[in-house]
């Protein structure tokens, strides 16, 4: 937990340093504002000055607009004196409009505090106490005009004090205020200065608990703006570092759990081959020491005995090459012949060949094809994909004894369906039976030679053409499908 916060200390030593300007301010006010008061009057008394002697000729009657504004607006005294220091002119604080009161020969040739004044040659200001009804201080300014006539200018201390002390008070009340509105804001700026640095730190915090997700909206183009830049650089490497790291442990994960099932596959499969193999074998077996031994002495036995050693021969012959499609297929060692064909075409040659089983098991037969059914695929494979599917339509077909095969175009795409009549397969079997030597009823499987391979092949072959294909339980039997992109010389075909 933070004891002093940057947003603390920068509001103190924002507010430190107005309260150290501020108080230097009034310090130097206080003690300097008198005499810089002082100067200024004193150089604003020497233009005067310079404008009086310019324009005096002796005869003052010129300069009284000038005086008056000076007497009435300033509260400057003013004497001129001629060369003996007899007073000739005298402008004081009047009224407006009147006239300066005319000198007799009877007054004092100079007042006293005039008198002091040893050096008129030089233009100056000094400070003394001017004694008529009461002591007043006054900042004096004595020069001799050129015609020899001296000039005097005097303007009471005591004005210049109050405007001074005004000043003063003025400045405080003003420093008050900028103290109070120096700290709000600096409580306002040391807000929104460290604002960016906190949404930094949470983002900071939230990289520390592997979430990269926040990322700092950079809106200034300084330090803050640039830190922020490679937080966002280094959140984005850092949360791309670890989802490939992530991704990496998963692919290890599945990988081993590939390998694993690999392995469960494998023992499965050498059980199951040897579990396939050992029913032909046994047979073949016993009836080949049956013959041996002369169990039977008619020709006709003998016939019957050699025809079950065939069959089963047969049988293995036939499992041997399906384990060898589906080794050459699973290990992509299989090389696709691609060729343009008519797949309605196909589905009728290989129903050809079914015209015997289908006449002799008195099966209904139904064949619905679209024109254009062209794809480019592998013929032999494609074929290989239709006699499996019409083997277990067949092994499998009873009630009305029907089989319909449909072949339709649609979105560019020729789907292939194979329907037989019959019992339903169950739920929890629809995505085994794709699987080697899964068999959903091994009895009635093993009587019309299924070997549990054929769906496994199927499913290996279409995956490799980049198909689609499936099973659908209908109401009164099952609908095996698959479909193949269509052909891409189609114009050229037809």
């Amino acid at each position: 937990m933070m004891t002093s916060s940057i947003r603390t200390k920068l509001f103190w030593g924002i507010s430190s340093l107005i309260i150290f300007f501020v108080l230097l301010s009034i310090f130097l006010n206080l003690n300097l504002l008198t005499r810089y008061h002082l100067a200024q009057k004193g150089r604003a008394l020497y233009h005067e000055y310079l404008y009086i002697n310019k324009i005096y000729r002796g005869n003052a009657e010129k300069l009284i607009p000038r005086f008056e504004k000076l007497t009435h607006t300033h509260g400057t005294d003013i004497l001129i004196l001629d060369k003996n220091f007899r007073v000739k002119y005298a402008f004081n604080p009047r009224p407006p409009g009147l006239s300066p009161q005319p000198m007799h020969d009877d007054k004092p040739k100079v007042p006293r505090f005039i008198v002091q004044t040893t050096d008129w040659s030089k233009p100056s200001y000094y400070v003394n106490i001017r004694r008529f009804n009461e002591n007043v201080q006054f900042l004096n300014f004595t020069a001799t005009l050129r015609n020899g006539d001296h000039l005097w200018m005097g303007t009471p201390l005591p004005e210049i004090q109050e405007n001074v002390a005004i000043s003063n008070q003025f400045f405080l009340l003003t420093g008050i205020l900028t103290l109070i509105i120096g700290g709000v804001f600096t409580s306002f700026y040391s807000k929104r200065f460290t604002k960016p640095i906190l949404e930094l730190n949470a983002i900071a915090q939230n990289m520390v608990k592997l979430d990269f997700s926040k990322m700092y909206p950079v809106k200034t183009q300084d330090e803050i703006g640039e830190l922020g830049q490679s937080i966002n650089s280094l959140s984005e490497q850092l949360g791309k570092s670890i989802h490939d790291l992530q991704k990496a442990n998963q692919l290890l994960q599945l990988d081993n759990e590939h390998q694993k099932k690999i392995d469960e596959n494998r023992k499965e499969f050498i059980s199951n081959v040897s579990h396939e193999l050992k029913t032909p074998i046994a047979l073949i077996q016993g009836y080949a020491e049956g013959l041996k031994l002369n169990v039977v002495d008619n020709e006709q036995d003998k016939n019957f005995y050699c025809e079950v050693i065939i069959d089963e021969i047969t049988k293995m012959n036939k499992l041997v090459r399906n384990l060898l499609d589906l080794s050459e297929i699973d290990s992509g060692c299989m090389v696709l012949d691609t060729e343009v064909f008519d797949l309605a075409q196909l589905s009728e040659d290989v129903l050809d060949k079914y015209q015997l089983i289908i006449k002799d098991k008195a099966i209904g037969l139904e064949l619905y094809k679209d024109q254009d059914a062209y794809v480019c695929a592998d013929i032999y494979r494609i074929e290989q994909v239709l006699v499996n599917y019409i083997n277990n339509a067949i092994g499998h077909i009873h009630g009305d004894n029907l089989l319909q095969i449909s072949i339709t175009v649609k979105d560019r795409r020729v789907k292939v369906s194979v329907f037989n009549s019959g019992d339903p397969i169950p739920e929890d079997a629809l995505d085994k039976i794709w699987f080697s030597f899964y068999k959903v009823d091994k009895a009635h499987t093993r009587s019309y030679g299924g070997t549990g391979l054929g769906l496994s092949i199927v499913r290996a072959i279409i995956e490799q053409h980049q198909g689609n294909f499936g099973v659908i339980n209908r109401s009164n039997g099952v609908e095996f499908w698959f479909e193949l992109p269509q052909g891409a010389v189609i114009q050229q075909v037809s």
